[in-house]
């Protein structure tokens, strides 16, 4: 089969970041990312087991989004799923639509210091 690997299908996504941004934008998924990111690659059922108030079958469905888009990529041993992160999807999205807000900040905090620094001391009264 040439089709295309699940990174390259994630990049063409995220050329509208759409899909991504919606994926990470759900907190258990974040976490499971979390996880993932501190622990390397888990089996499915020990991903599952850290989410007390989740089932089993949604965890999957959320892991299920997480690959779709490219940011996890599975391994199958026999009958278990090993999962590990794929952050070069994330880097597209920090360098993207997010970057703008360090932009942003790096900006004001370069006019604060300025106005900082060019305002006359005050005097110290005592």
């Amino acid at each position: 089969m040439g089709g295309t690997s699940s990174i390259s299908k994630c990049f063409v996504a995220l050329s509208n970041n759409r899909d991504a941004y919606a994926a990470i934008a759900d907190s258990t998924r974040r976490e499971i990312l979390d996880l993932l990111r501190e622990e390397g690659p888990p089996l499915a059922g020990d991903i599952a087991a850290r989410f007390k108030d989740a089932s089993r079958p949604g965890i999957s469905r959320h892991l299920r989004v997480l690959k779709e888009c490219g940011v996890v990529s599975s391994r199958k041993e026999g009958k278990k799923q090993h999962y590990s992160l794929c952050p070069k999807p994330l880097l597209v999205l920090r360098k993207g639509w997010l970057a703008r807000f360090s932009e942003g900040q790096t900006k004001s905090l370069a006019r604060l210091r300025k106005r900082v620094e060019s305002s006359p001391p005050k005097p110290r009264s005592s």
